[in-house]
């Protein structure tokens, strides 16, 4: 194949009949099967809980975190120094 560097990427043309293209085909999967994604959504929500807990624990060292005792309490208040 050759290459011609004078050779645009695309025609403005081409360009949006595929944007137009992939916009109708957006639209009737998501019109024709939204009755279905919604069917899945309880469970969908049920999946996210362990995935949330994982990350929103790590954020914060965790339960007990390094050298503490998860089974000695309640942890102190976070303090901030200035």
């Amino acid at each position: 194949m050759i290459d011609n560097p004078n050779a645009q990427p695309g025609s403005p043309i081409k360009t949006l009949a595929i944007t137009a293209f992939a916009a109708a085909l957006v639209f009737l999967f998501f019109g024709e099967h939204w009755v279905h994604l919604l069917g899945w959504l309880p469970f969908l929500l049920l999946l996210a809980c362990p995935l949330l807990h994982m990350t929103m624990h790590g954020g914060h060292g965790g339960h007990g975190g390094p050298g503490k005792n998860a089974a000695s309490g309640p942890e102190a208040p976070h303090q901030h120094n200035p």
